[in-house]
């Protein structure tokens, strides 16, 4: 009797395994909004010492923040929400996930199996019953419901697995109730076996690896694009060893912004529709173009990508091997982990003379100096570039970025400089509005060290402002920098293009509160900047305590982001146009009269 005692005591309830396991795969945060199905799962976190949930205020925004700790760490966000609508509410944050390659678990409740339809010809059995695996399949990695209880471990460790491997992104763990209060013996679990071939380090041929050395001796125009893959293998360190070693200047997309320190000699400024003019005209210049880690996708080539680096030879180092000569055609390509590409280019490298490219530079340096963003006044109104500029002077140099979707995102990846210790956290594929106050709360659980500086707009901003309440509870240094133009500005300028400034939904029918008050109703610290001659001043306030803090800047509602490519012109050719004597003179190679 007493060893039948002893083997009862060995059991356990899947939800406790399921938290015991977050921890043994060092999650130290789970972030969540409750509901009924998911209530086994929050006991099992109740009082624990060794992870901290996170109750947000909506599941959306558990599902941001669950990305915004992932991006900062480089380890799994989890974010959990009920069954129905708790688990329709994470969709958003998944997809941006799935789109970013950023890897996450999220754990949904669903109702008991014996009220789960399966395959009944019904719409639905039990109450708030969803089919979220179904759902979500074409945006995660991986989803799973869990039907036997004897499984959890085996789809843990394969969950796991998969969300870090090769290309990373996210993964989804469906629970009934009945199977989260299930009792099972840890120790009789199966166990689930990874292939033992390493996807991310795919062979390297040595004979493509020395005709890519030769192509980097005989250059005279590099240039190196960086994209998100950079972080997400976390290969900064490699790169920064590679960029010493030939001191080849650096270009980066949205999300690879980050990579490199923006205020050293060699960053040129990001690429793209929105890219900064300088930049667009070096990769439109250069020679050879050695991508890696960004997916050549339409924002970062233009509309025409055969006009891309036309002149250059292209090497194109990705994990994902669909996106190597998906619309840009390379030179060579590699489908490995940017780390390892990175660690045997070096060592085969060995030793580059930089005098290869000194008048590169000197034509780098002209294009820089005449197409910087200017730093100026619009009828006496805070120009949003010079507000990026100088604030990137203020921001703590342990400071995360995490910028919102719509045109203060552009004009913060033009103007901010950021720095080697800081980072910039954005969405890139799915571009949700209304996601950076999360981004920001996930940081600063991921990294306790740092002070999160938010940049949003008016209409963002009030897609889930409710979360300031999260700040306030957990008192977060969170800093709140929000351009209001009391406009949705991106689609604004879109209907000024094309549209005859026909501004319905974006002016017409739009509308924000006074959000001194309201942000102050959560107390919250607030201030309004709207005049250039107290922007320092207020910027220094900003930054003085670590406390929660908001600063609202007044703009134009008229502002636009520029330069800007339009459909069908190369690279670069945006807007405002350059005179064609103008655009000739900055070419090394022949222009395109029409793309």
């Amino acid at each position: 009797m007493f060893l039948n005692f002893l083997k009862k005591v060995t059991f356990m309830k899947v939800s406790d395994y399921i938290i015991n396991f977050l921890v043994q795969k060092d999650v130290n945060h789970v972030f969540e909004l409750c509901g009924g199905a998911i209530t086994h799962l929050l006991d099992s976190l109740y009082e624990r010492k060794d992870i901290t949930v996170i109750s947000m205020h909506h599941e959306q925004t558990a599902a941001f923040a669950a990305e915004g700790y992932s991006r900062m760490n480089g380890n799994i966000g989890v974010a959990m929400a009920t069954s129905g609508p708790g688990a329709t509410n994470l969709i958003t944050g998944i997809g941006s996930c799935f789109f970013d390659s950023i890897p996450c678990l999220f754990i949904t409740g669903q109702v008991n199996t014996y009220e789960f339809k399966f395959k009944k010809n019904i719409r639905q059995l039990g109450f708030q019953e969803t089919d979220i695996v179904s759902m979500v399949k074409p945006i995660v990695k991986e989803a799973v419901i869990i039907k036997d209880p004897n499984d959890i471990k085996y789809e843990l460790e394969r969950l796991f697995y998969i969300a870090k491997s090769g290309r990373p992104g996210p993964v989804l763990l469906d629970i009934p109730m009945n199977i989260q209060r299930a009792d099972v013996d840890p120790e009789k679990l199966k166990v689930f076996q990874s292939p033992k071939i390493n996807i991310t380090k795919n062979e390297i041929k040595e004979s493509e690896m020395q005709e890519v050395v030769k192509l980097v001796h005989n250059c005279k125009r590099p240039i190196v694009l960086v994209g998100g893959g950079v972080r997400l293998s976390k290969a900064q360190k490699e790169l920064v060893s590679f960029l010493k070693l030939t001191n080849f200047p650096v270009v980066s997309t949205l999300l690879g912004k980050d990579s490199v320190s923006n205020k050293k000699n060699n960053f040129v400024g990001m690429i793209g529709t929105y890219g900064n003019r300088n930049a667009n005209l070096a990769v439109a210049n250069a020679d050879l173009v050695i991508v890696l880690g960004a997916r050549l996708d339409t924002r970062q080539t233009g509309t025409c990508p055969e006009t891309f680096a036309r002149a250059a030879k292209i090497i194109h180092v990705d994990i994902d091997k669909n996106e190597l000569n998906n619309k840009v055609k390379a030179k060579y390509v590699f489908n490995t982990d940017i780390k390892n590409f990175i660690t045997k280019f070096n060592s085969e490298l060995k030793e580059y003379n930089k005098k290869n490219i000194f008048k590169w530079y000197d034509t780098l340096k002209s294009f820089k100096t005449r197409y910087k963003i200017e730093e100026k006044l619009i009828k006496k109104k805070l120009d949003p570039n010079f507000v990026c500029t100088t604030l990137s002077a203020y921001m703590p140099k342990n400071s995360v970025v995490c910028v919102d979707v719509g045109q203060h995102q552009m004009w913060a990846a033009q103007s901010l400089e950021i720095g080697e210790k800081q980072r910039f956290l954005t969405q890139g594929g799915m571009g949700a509005m209304g996601s950076a106050l999360a981004f920001a709360i996930g940081a600063c659980f991921a990294d306790k060290n740092a002070v999160a500086v938010v940049i949003t707009g008016d209409g963002g901003f009030q897609l889930n402002i409710q979360e300031l309440q999260t700040v306030y509870n957990y008192q977060l240094p969170i800093k709140i920098v929000m351009l209001n133009n009391l406009c949705y500005g991106m689609v604004r300028q879109f209907q000024e293009q094309y549209f005859e400034s026909k501004f319905q939904s974006t002016v017409i029918g739009y509308n924000a509160p006074d959000f001194q008050k309201v942000v102050s109703s959560y107390k919250i610290k607030t201030d309004r900047l709207i005049q250039e001659r107290d922007m320092v001043k207020k910027f220094k306030a900003l930054f003085n305590d670590n406390k929660p803090a908001f600063l609202e800047v007044k703009i134009r509602d008229d502002a636009k982001v520029l330069p800007k490519l339009s459909v069908s012109k190369p690279l670069e050719d945006q807007e405002p146009f350059l005179s064609r004597d103008e655009l000739r003179a900055n070419m090394l190679i022949d222009i395109l009269e029409e793309a």
